[in-house]
């Protein structure tokens, strides 16, 4: 069990907006995501953080709900234009870090983890899925929430958090689940 007053020691020296632990059988995944990887994402079937490589919605699912509970979060950005996609994106590196530092907390509490993020991987300039090689960083590779099925702003609504803030302003998510 997660002790929440070490949790809440640990996440106070992080900016992290606002997070919110969740019992993992409570996360549903959407196929109407997938269609969405699938149509309109350039990532689609290129690396393996997305789509068909992180398995079937079905095993998506399973692998989720094999873990007891998660940890949902957010992280603020602020940028100068939000339809400058370079910029928007050159913040996400901070959220990833987060994203690790959450998560490398829960393993040195003693909990296994599994960890969904934003967008998708980047780590190599080439990924290895397109050779038919395994991933050359699968400890450090995070699928995003959403290859996984998992729409963001349903938990977000779920559990009263915010989703848009206005403005410049971009909000990153995260789920790290553990057991």
């Amino acid at each position: 069990m997660l002790d929440t007053n070490r949790f809440e020691e640990f996440i106070s020296q992080y900016p992290i907006y606002e997070y919110r632990v969740l019992d993992a059988a409570e996360i549903q995944v959407r196929e109407r995501v997938r269609t969405i990887c699938k149509q309109e994402c350039e990532r689609y079937g290129t690396t393996w953080a997305c789509p068909p490589a992180v398995g079937t919605l079905e095993e998506c699912a399973a692998r989720i709900h094999s873990y007891k509970s998660g940890i949902f979060f957010s992280s603020v950005a602020e940028v100068s234009d939000l339809m400058n996609m370079e910029e928007m994106l050159s913040t996400r590196d901070a959220h990833e870090q987060l994203t690790c530092e959450v998560a490398e907390f829960l393993k040195g509490e003693g909990f296994e983890t599994f960890t969904l993020s934003t967008e998708s991987c980047d780590l190599c300039e080439h990924c290895a899925y397109l050779d038919g090689k395994p991933c050359r960083f699968p400890e450090k590779m995070h699928p995003c929430l959403e290859s996984y099925g998992v729409v963001a702003n349903e938990l977000v609504e779920k559990h009263s958090m915010e989703y848009n803030l206005g403005g410049n302003t971009i909000l990153w998510f995260s789920l790290v689940l553990f057991r």
